[in-house]
């Protein structure tokens, strides 16, 4: 292959990878926004709740088999 056609190859490449790279970090903060969302829609469902979907759940364990 002729040092043209290599640079050229080289090029290619290297705008693949950062093409990647700056895919991978916007995928990140969209994963990091809908994590936060979801953080917060748990909260305030907890304070609406009470901190306990069904009153009196967990308080009995039943071990018999």
């Amino acid at each position: 292959m002729d040092i043209a056609g290599l640079s050229s190859v080289m090029s290619m490449e290297k705008l693949q990878m950062n093409v990647g790279f700056a895919m991978m970090s916007k995928v990140m903060d969209a994963m990091e926004m809908s994590t936060e969302a979801m953080a917060e829609m748990m909260d305030a469902a907890a304070q609406v709740s009470g901190g306990a979907a069904i009153p009196g759940l967990g308080e009995n364990l039943d071990i018999l088999v």
